[in-house]
């Protein structure tokens, strides 16, 4: 990974295929694309509402107004040979870990799963998360999304043991990493 972040400088993370970075307004549509396409079990406030929000144009909003990330943040993940955006990954601070130990997380556009792609931006967001001082992350999973406990697996997360059941959206299981 090159990169990294200094405290006047934008995150940009690269590996051999793809760099992670800020968010455009022009992405806004992509965005929009990973929410029409999550699963039906996926809560409605993670989901299209429908009024059909949010809209692209919410998203640019959302985009405009955003904090730039420093040691945590959602970076766009682009191909370096295409150069499209395919998704995020980052860091957020989720309130459901430890205080202090963000959380990893990560979505691509499903015309491109099966690559490794989720796998090569979440070993380049460890290693950011390293280099900003992290000791540990946590990531959360849906009990039935085995493609995503598969990438966790791969990149150095271990199941806790520590569950939210929940009898519409299924469980979600908590995972940990130490860097």
């Amino acid at each position: 990974m090159a990169g990294g972040s200094a405290p006047d400088r934008e995150v940009v993370l690269e590996t051999d295929r793809l760099l992670l970075r800020p968010w455009r307004v022009a992405e806004a549509a992509v965005q929009r694309e990973l929410w029409t396409e999550r699963d039906p079990r996926v809560p409605p406030h993670r989901r299209i509402d429908e009024e059909g929000r949010p809209t692209v144009a919410d998203l640019e909003e959302s985009i405009r107004s955003s904090e730039p990330p420093s040691s945590t943040g959602l970076l766009a993940v682009e191909r370096k040979a295409t150069l499209d955006v395919i998704g995020y990954c980052g860091l957020v601070d989720s309130g459901r870990g430890a205080a202090g130990k963000p959380e990893l997380a990560f979505e691509l556009l499903r015309r491109v799963w099966g690559r490794g792609y989720a796998t090569e931006a979440s070993l380049a967001v460890l290693d950011w998360a390293r280099a900003s001082g992290h000791e540990r992350l946590w990531a959360t999973v849906w009990e039935w999304n085995t493609a995503s406990r598969r990438v966790l697996a791969k990149v150095g997360f271990t199941e806790t043991g520590h569950t939210e059941v929940d009898p519409v959206h299924g469980t979600t299981l908590m995972t940990m990493c130490r860097l």
